[in-house]
């Protein structure tokens, strides 16, 4: 069977101004005036929601941010193997997918929160994190759950029916890419509905399409998948 190849550099890098939204944001409203401003204040930030409603994306665009104005950011999620050691020289911890992390995951999470906020030197750090439920939900060691609750809480909620239309058809146009509302009807209906599952299967469509020289149809997303 054929190998799908991926063209995965056609997908826009995370930002603010890609964030999959329709109308008024609050939560990207306080990241973007956060990340814009050399005062910004070191009460941590917390978001949360289900799968697809771009947690994620936030704390990708919030660390290029900061690294476009030459700061230096922590990362941790659970994927993460290799963690070093809190930095003085971060200008921000970003915790993604805290409902995941392992008891040592845990222990370093709560070691760079400490040293964010009470650093050996300087001023203190913001730290932005992320779970899929409220911090008081967090199946985590009491002292990390209860310190990611400390700041400003968001809940991020899943866009509407019509707003998923609306940012889809958005996504596509930014990668140069028709799709018809054949085929968008077809991707709703048939694929999992949550924004990072469409934005995934939009950046394979596109990626397929232009190996292969065809518009994106039904008749493509199908070849794609038997070739896969």
């Amino acid at each position: 069977m054929e190998q799908l190849v991926l063209d995965m550099g056609l997908a826009p890098r995370p930002s603010f101004d890609n964030f999959l939204t329709h109308g008024p944001h609050e939560a990207l409203n306080h990241l973007r005036l956060w990340a814009a401003n050399p005062l910004r204040s070191p009460v941590p930030t917390f978001l949360w929601g289900g799968s697809g409603v771009g947690k994620t994306h936030l704390l990708h665009a919030v660390r290029l941010a900061l690294e476009g104005q030459g700061g230096r950011v922590g990362w941790l999620d659970a994927g993460t193997a290799s963690v070093p050691a809190f930095d003085d020289g971060w200008v921000a911890v970003l915790l993604d997918d805290c409902q995941l992390y392992t008891a040592e995951q845990q222990a370093v999470a709560f070691n760079w929160f400490v040293n964010a906020q009470t650093p050996a030197r300087g001023a203190p750090r913001w730290v932005l994190a992320a779970a899929d439920r409220p911090p008081a939900d967090l199946l985590l060691r009491e002292d990390l759950r209860t310190r990611l609750g400390w700041g400003h809480v968001f809940q991020l909620q899943p866009l509407s029916e019509a707003d998923r239309r609306r940012v889809l058809r958005r996504a596509a146009d930014e990668r140069g890419v028709f799709l018809s509302d054949e085929v968008m009807d077809y991707m709703l209906n048939r694929f999992s509905r949550d924004l990072g599952s469409l934005m995934a299967l939009l950046d394979q469509l596109d990626g397929y399409a232009l190996r292969t020289q065809r518009a994106i149809t039904i008749a493509l997303i199908k070849a794609m998948l038997e070739a896969g």
